[in-house]
This record gives structure tokens, C-alpha cells and sequence, in this order.
């Protein structure tokens, strides 16, 4: 079976971008692909993190993708920190990366803008990390956003590179999956920005700890233009078209077929419609969360358990590894 290796970072505040821009997406693939789902607490320290909320974040992140629907016995759910691996592929695969290459990479000048001379190694490096977490589970496929296309594109080139250096088949060239529909979605507040949890109104987003009521006044407040009939514009109404992705992409259907469905109906009552949908999908999600979240506990323990399996698999392929490179094995 093709393996699908994918990560999120625990930055807290999981709102509905991350669940109909990646998360739903996982839950479908588990029947498909052997899946590895990893919280990269490593990624998050490129920049300054406090220590207890991150811990916090991992478990909420946790406690989201088991609330969503993946299955950590079937799939493996784990924290990047707790598997060494991943720090050891890394700067194997660091030895191995041109700096040319790295600088050609568009999200550090973006995330270190300005203060680019006093940024971490760490945040440099984000690139190699990740085809490290992937590399490490010779996985096949990747999902990725547009935001991600590139670092996937270096991961490929370094596994190429390194595959050449030492007259190798190591790893595969890992595949891009683009996912479909809705896997960007935008602020409540303002179509042409993608939904974050770092903007300041809490009702740009629904977070999926919100609960029914918060949902539906969220969607009720949602920004719209004054035309009140029902019509997907995405470059002329992009609010209204926001909230047509959204709906199509928690009913599974296409927008087409929602704007026809409401097209006789007027942009108020397709609000409700929107709202009424949002809280029957999102709301047992939301209290199954918020139950999880109560069992820190239990949540570590599938950690442990996922980072115990995900170990199997990495400390095999990282022998292979260090034994190609000429590492004397202990």
C-alpha cells in the first residue's frame, strides 16, 4: 500500500481551514493509503514557543484529528519529538542540501522578513526537516497546500540528490496530492484572506471548539455584499463565494450544484441553510473535542503509542541510511 506521511503544527486554535483544508481530506485517505499523521512540535520551535503552550497545542491538535475521525489504530498519530529519527535524517540530509537550494525558498524570506539576519538556523533549515519527515518513512505521497508545493518540490530534489551521491535507490521521489475542494478557505471577515487563527476577530474563523451556538452566530455574522441572490463570483463576490466552498465542501457537493440549489432562494436563507449545516457537522466534532481535551492523559498515551509504531518504521529506514552513508553501526 502507497504511504501517505503528513504534518500539522501545533499552534492551538484548529479552526474550520484546517478541517476542510487538510483534516477531512486525512480522515478519507485512511481507507486508501497506510497513513502517518505527525504534530511537528519540532517545526514550532523555529520560533520562540512557550513551553506550556506548546505542550497544551500538541494535545489540542491531538484531540482534534481523533475528534475529526482518524482512527490512531489504524493510522499513526504522533508527535515529531518523541522519534529521533527525524533530527538525525535532518542533518544527514543537510550535509547533503546546496545552500543555493534553500535560498531559493520563498517561505523563510516571508516568515523572517526583515529581521532575516537575526532569525534561527532552524527556521533556514524548516525545508529540510520536512523532507527529513518524510524521507524517514520513504512515504509516497504528501498532501499539500499551495503554501507547501515548494518544500515538498526540495524534498524531492534532495532525495534525488542523495539517491545519486551514493549510487542508491533509498528513498522514493514522494508525490504531491492536491486535495480538492475548499482547501482554502477564507476569513468570515474578509474573502480575500485566508482564515487563521492569528487574526485578531474571533469571528473571522469557527474554531472547532466552538459550540453549536457560536457556530451559527459566526456563519449569521459572516460578511456578505449587498446582492441578495445567490451566485458563485469568486474575483467579483468573494466573500459570498467563501461561504458557497464552505458549504459544498461539508455537504460533498460542488458549488455548481449548491448555486443552483439556492439560486431561487436569496442569500439569507442560504445563511441559515449554511449555518443549520455547519452545526450538524462541525458541533459533534466540537464536543467530542472539547471531552478529549478534559483526558490529557489518554491523549499522551496515543502519542506514546503512535510515536512507539512510527519508531518501527523509522529506525529501520535510518539504519539503511547511516549505513549508506558509511556509518559504523553500533
Amino acid at each position: 500500500m502507497n504511504r501517505v506521511f503528513s504534518g500539522v503544527q501545533p499552534t492551538g486554535n484548529l479552526h474550520l481551514g484546517n478541517y476542510l483544508g487538510a483534516i477531512k481530506n486525512w480522515v478519507t485517505m485512511q481507507a486508501h493509503y497506510d497513513c502517518l499523521y505527525c504534530i511537528v512540535d519540532l517545526h514550532a520551535i523555529t520560533v520562540p514557543q512557550d513551553p506550556k503552550v506548546l505542550r497544551a497545542a500538541t494535545r489540542e491538535v491531538a484531540a482534534g484529528l481523533i475528534a475529526a475521525g482518524i482512527d490512531a489504530k489504524s493510522s499513526i498519530v504522533f508527535n515529531q519529538s518523541q522519534v529521533k529519527g527525524h533530527a538525525a535524517l535532518a542533518w544527514i540530509l543537510n550535509c547533503q542540501t546546496p545552500i543555493g537550494w534553500l535560498n531559493r525558498m520563498t517561505q523563510f524570506k516571508e516568515k523572517a522578513g526583515k529581521a532575516r539576519e537575526q532569525a534561527g538556523l532552524g527556521l533556514y533549515a524548516y525545508p529540510v526537516l520536512m523532507a527529513a519527515d518524510i524521507l524517514l518513512y520513504k512515504a509516497t505521497h504528501v498532501p499539500v497546500g499551495e503554501d507547501q508545493k515548494q518544500h515538498l518540490e526540495l524534498a524531492r530534489d534532495i532525495a534525488g540528490a542523495f539517491n545519486r551521491a551514493y549510487g542508491s535507490d533509498c528513498f522514493p521521489l514522494p508525490e504531491p496530492m492536491i486535495l480538492g475542494a475548499a482547501t482554502r478557505v477564507m476569513s468570515l471577515r474578509d474573502g480575500t484572506k485566508k482564515m487563521s487563527k492569528s487574526d485578531s476577530s474571533d469571528y473571522s474563523r469557527i474554531n472547532l471548539t466552538d459550540d453549536a451556538a457560536t457556530i451559527a452566530l459566526k456563519i449569521k455574522k459572516a460578511k456578505t455584499d449587498s446582492e441578495p441572490i445567490v451566485s458563485y463570483e469568486p474575483e467579483r463576490r468573494p466573500e459570498a463565494a467563501n461561504l458557497i466552498d464552505i458549504y459544498a465542501a461539508l455537504a460533498g457537493q460542488t458549488c455548481e450544484a449548491v448555486t443552483a440549489e439556492y439560486s431561487n432562494a436569496g442569500f439569507a436563507a442560504f445563511k441559515r441553510a449554511l449555518a443549520d449545516l455547519a452545526v450538524e457537522k462541525l458541533g459533534p466534532l466540537a464536543a467530542d473535542m472539547r471531552r478529549l481535551m478534559q483526558h490529557p492523559d489518554y491523549i499522551d498515551e496515543v502519542l506514546r503509542a503512535g510515536a512507539e509504531r512510527a519508531s518501527h518504521i523509522a529506525d529501520r529506514n535510518l539504519r539503511e541510511v547511516e549505513d549508506i552513508v558509511g556509518f559504523l553501526k553500533p
